[in-house]
């Protein structure tokens, strides 16, 4: 999410925040799921939300982990009658603001400056999504392990004296999710990277001891934390 002053977030926050109410989102509940009509957009105030969809096999995919300070609109913007393309599912408890979405629209239409946060916040977000991919299929399943371990170091990393903290617990079949692999082959994966050094798991947390060498197996360009996110 942009941090700048004219952030879609900021904007949405200033025009909506006294009269659009706040709901309380328990951990492991769904704020939508996918195909449901879409009635309100939202902004993710408190928490972490997983943005996803389940195969028709019954495979889970999470395509973007999302924290605090976000807008969330998934759905076909200014489209009659929509539905939700994918689910939210609360990680941890979350405060989330509701918009109705013909209000939003509105709005977006009616602020030329809004309209332009959107604009720039939307182009972010394809190109976020088009490198993510491109990690996803040039890399490999390990490659895209390693890039989504980045990607969470960019998103909820915290210095310590050991490494990298990811602060958001995840299992590892939450990580496989967000990999698109299947959770056998990546807890081989970080076995390997637990035995030799680079990551520690403890608590549902890992800790990214060495990320220069996660870098190196990508071939990572080092882009800017706003491009390079979970998100």
């Amino acid at each position: 999410m942009q941090n700048n002053s004219l952030s879609i977030y900021s904007l949405m926050m200033q025009f909506f925040q006294k009269s659009e109410s706040v709901q309380k989102i328990k951990a492991g509940t769904f704020l939508f799921q996918e195909k449901d009509p879409v009635e309100n957009v939202f902004l993710l105030l408190k928490g972490s939300l997983a943005l996803g969809r389940v195969h028709l096999r019954g495979k889970d995919f999470i395509l973007k982990i999302l924290n605090e300070r976000e807008l969330i609109v998934e759905y076909q913007l200014f489209k009659v009658n929509p539905r939700f393309q994918f689910y939210a599912k609360a990680l941890t408890d979350c405060d989330v603001l509701a918009i109705k979405k013909d209000l939003f629209e509105d709005f977006i239409l009616t602020d030329p400056e809004t309209m332009n946060a959107l604009a720039a916040w939307l182009s972010t977000g394809y190109l976020k999504a088009q490198m993510k991919c491109q990690d996803l299929i040039m890399n490999g399943k390990k490659g895209g392990l390693y890039s989504i371990l980045i990607r969470l170091c960019n998103s909820y990393g915290v210095m310590t004296e050991k490494g990298i903290l990811i602060d958001l617990p995840l299992t590892h079949q939450e990580l496989a999710n967000l990999t698109f692999g299947t959770r056998e082959v990546i807890q081989r994966a970080l076995k390997e990277l637990r035995e030799i050094g680079i990551i520690t798991y403890e608590n549902q947390m890992f800790t990214i001891n060495n990320i220069h060498y996660l870098k190196e197996g990508v071939d990572c360009q080092n882009c800017s934390y706003e491009i390079c996110g979970i998100n």
